[in-house]
């Protein structure tokens, strides 16, 4: 259905159709379809909640034992998967993996927003061959933010505009008027990096050109990097909450870039007598958002580049993780953890109420386009206990024949056992650093020596409450030797 309606809204100047030329009816569309194959999507993760049940290998062991035979009388539910693209477990995975990034190479260095401006030159001059607007074709505007999105990316990462970068980040969210904007988190090599105060000037500005030296500059900071007016000038702005601006504008005049307690910069401001004209009021260094004058004037739209040197990014880059899906109202649910609470929570139907779709969120999903992008990727491990790795089987399957299947027995776990009988050299890494040089075949279920690419491992993260707690950074400095001997002990809480 995807491929269809990405088939359907694609411009083709040999045949003339009324679809992409019918304004508001258009972004009807376009929400409609995407509705449909979302729709259909968890209509299918949602009907299968009866037939797909997951039970550790070990209860099928004993249910084998004690005579049962039907696969419809074990298991328990399979709720909303991680590969369901904007589901929380699929966002709670992609957070967990950045961190895993986080963990391997360090702080990010610089934390860049980029908004998309529907006032480009090559989506004017489209519309105006065409008699549009730019909100009359938001998958002209989906298209065009992410070819310059990836030409940005490979600015970043093949041009190295801030030097060699080691890791790259990013996800995509939407306004409520629903334009793109991209968060990217960039971690540099040591030897690139920015930790003094000239060095941040250097590629970060924070205050208004001078008109006469540099007039194109200066327009661009004037059209796109200028926040308010807010504050006294103007209390009715959209910023203000409280009579307070929530971006902390005006900014105090700073002679040096500093970095204050909490390690966040404080950039320079100098109080150097330029202002720029913004309805009606003159606007001086306080106002201006933190920029790179190389992005601005090359891809001429709002963003900002802020330098940073902690996880937090990484917490507001996926926020989403805690504020779920856009939604037109709010909700309250019951939960597990209520007293006296025996009813099922459908995390399908948790997801599915009252989702709110822009059109230009539905063009970019149209066209699976990423929401999430990574370099270098990240290897997911599980571990287990012994005889208890999950196993997927439906109501009709024969149990005795789900626990003979040789994958059920071959998981990525048990495979590393066996890589490490079969490679001398697997044996001086711990699980966590497995991926770095061996590579997991899954339709093989073995792992075999890594020839290219840069990969990093990350371990499924426990819950406190399981049987077996354990935290990544104790299980990253296991041994295979160690390990043997926590599965071998008859405890299980550790």
């Amino acid at each position: 259905m995807r491929d269809f309606f990405a088939f359907r809204i694609q411009h083709r100047s040999s045949r003339e159709g009324v679809l992409l030329y019918s304004r508001r009816l258009f972004q009807q569309f376009l929400v409609d379809a995407f509705s449909m194959v979302e729709a259909a999507r968890l209509k299918y993760v949602y009907s299968k909640q009866r037939q797909f049940r997951a039970e550790i290998y070990k209860g099928l062991k004993d249910a084998i034992m004690n005579g049962e035979i039907e696969a419809s009388s074990l298991g328990k539910r399979i709720v909303l998967p991680a590969t369901f693209t904007r589901g929380p477990r699929y966002m709670i995975q992609n957070y967990q993996d950045a961190m895993a990034i986080c963990r391997s190479i360090g702080y990010p260095d610089l934390f860049i927003t980029v908004t998309c401006n529907p006032q480009w030159e090559e989506l004017k001059r489209y519309c105006k061959e065409n008699n549009l607007k730019p909100e009359d074709r938001p998958d002209m505007v989906c298209r065009l933010f992410k070819a310059k999105l990836d030409i940005l990316i490979k600015d970043i990462q093949k041009n190295r505009i801030f030097g060699t970068s080691r890791a790259v980040i990013y996800t995509i969210e939407f306004q409520k008027r629903g334009l793109p904007h991209a968060h990217i988190l960039l971690f540099l090599a040591q030897e690139h990096k920015f930790p003094g105060s000239d060095d941040i000037d250097n590629i970060i500005s924070a205050e208004i050109p001078d008109q006469t030296l540099d007039p194109e500059y200066y327009q661009a900071v004037k059209a796109f990097m200028m926040h308010g007016p807010c504050g006294i000038a103007n209390k009715n702005s959209p910023c203000m909450e409280n009579g307070v601006c929530t971006r902390h504008f005006p900014k105090k005049f700073v002679e040096f870039t500093t970095i204050d307690q909490n390690g966040y910069p404080l950039y320079r401001r100098r109080n150097d007598g330029h202002t720029i004209e913004v309805s009606g009021i003159h606007l001086d260094n306080r106002y201006v958002v933190p920029h790179n004058k190389f992005l601005l004037m090359k891809y001429g739209a709002h963003i900002n580049v802020e330098w940073c040197n902690q996880s937090r990014s990484i917490k507001y880059l996926f926020k989403y993780v805690n504020k779920g899906s856009d939604r037109v109202t709010a909700s309250f649910y019951s939960t597990s953890t209520l007293p006296n609470s025996n009813s099922i929570i459908d995390e399908v139907k948790m997801y599915y109420d009252c989702r709110y779709i822009s059109p230009c969120e539905s063009a970019w999903r149209i066209f699976a386009f990423d929401i999430h992008y990574r370099r270098p990727s990240v290897e997911r491990l599980s571990f287990h206990l012994p005889d208890e790795q999950p196993v997927i089987f439906e109501d009709q399957d024969n149990l005795q024949r789900t626990v003979d299947k040789a994958t059920i027995k071959e998981s990525m776990f048990i495979a590393w056992f066996q890589a490490n009988t079969d490679y001398e050299a697997a044996r001086q890494l711990t699980y966590n650093n497995f991926p770095t040089e061996f590579v997991w075949k899954r339709s093989l279920r073995i792992w075999e020596p890594r020839k290219t690419n840069t990969v990093i491992g990350r371990l499924f993260f426990i819950p406190p409450s399981a049987d077996l707690v354990l935290s990544d950074d104790e299980l990253s400095e296991l041994t295979l030797i160690e390990i043997e001997q926590i599965l071998n002990s008859n405890g299980k809480t550790l």
